[in-house]
């Protein structure tokens, strides 16, 4: 197999498993506090990562890599899984997944801010539509019962589209899987802190579903897809095998309609699928 094919194939296999991200953690937030449920899954996977680094013996970063880490962190540690958590207590994960169509937008337009790209014209009217388009979703859906969970997932893609291009930014020069497991790392003292700081009182009503859901973010949204995500980027190109994120959505969507058993509506299809569709465009033209 070669470099580019084994590319996809590993790319694939981490939209996958962050495509269960959402749905596992509405499970989780509906038992766990959402600070918690953040700190947790990033100390859990921070332990996980000091071992690999340890194991594999890394070297440290550069003293020049440490702020793009320290935006990795908050993007793709602290802020997403925090922004989502919390906007999982107002709307349904079939419901935020139709924002997760505009993670790759955000993701090429910090590509331009910190890359320095120029883009075509037509890549900003892409974007623009796709833009108004999840602005037309929420208001369709009635904003007004839950402005918070919407303005919460918005906040979680630019955050998250931040994050990822920094670390796909990083990882030329330290590696795919080494760019999230130093970020985890980094953050590891504070999080774990956090994790006692917001520990519940019992844990003894906590049921198996939310244990489980807490261990998939924690071990695989946290760290497996991400080595997998990265050393896609690494082999395939990132403008390439970042293009998969667009199916991110129709996974997701599945995995609440049958693990869930929450409601997509046609709406939500089409949405997602016009969404995708302007977020191809605009990555057609980024170049």
């Amino acid at each position: 197999m070669d470099r580019s094919a084994s590319g996809w194939i590993n790319g694939l296999v981490g939209v996958i498993i962050f495509s269960g991200s959402l749905p596992a953690t509405r499970v989780a937030v509906q038992e766990f506090d959402p600070v918690f449920l953040t700190v947790a899954r990033a100390a859990i996977a921070g332990v996980l990562a000091f071992v690999l680094l340890v194991v594999f013996r890394q070297k440290r970063p550069a003293r020049a890599d440490l702020f793009s880490l320290f935006i990795v962190s908050l993007g793709v540690v602290v802020g997403f899984p925090l922004l989502t958590a919390l906007a999982l207590q107002h709307v349904t994960s079939a419901h935020s997944i139709v924002f997760i169509g505009l993670l790759p937008l955000a993701t090429a337009t910090f590509g331009v801010v910190r890359g320095g790209e120029r883009p075509r014209p037509v890549f900003w009217i892409f974007s623009v539509l796709g833009s108004t388009l999840v602005a037309g979703f929420a208001l369709a859906q009635g904003v007004s019962a839950s402005p918070t969970g919407d303005l919460l997932m918005l906040a979680a893609i630019i955050v998250c589209g931040l994050g990822y291009a920094e670390g796909a930014r990083l990882s030329r020069r330290l590696g795919g899987w080494q760019v999230i497991s130093w970020a985890l790392v980094l953050s590891l003292p504070i999080m774990a802190l956090l994790t006692l700081r917001y520990l519940p009182p019992t844990l003894e009503n906590i049921g198996t579903p939310a244990w489980l859901s807490l261990a998939y973010v924690s071990l695989f949204s946290m760290l497996i897809g991400f080595v997998f995500w990265y050393r896609g980027l690494a082999q395939g190109g990132i403008a390439a095998v970042g293009q998969l994120q667009l199916l991110q959505p129709f996974f997701g969507l599945a995995l609440a309609a049958t693990l869930l058993r929450e409601s997509v509506t046609p709406l939500m299809l089409l949405v997602t699928v016009a969404v995708i569709l302007c977020v191809a465009g605009a990555r057609r033209f980024a170049n």
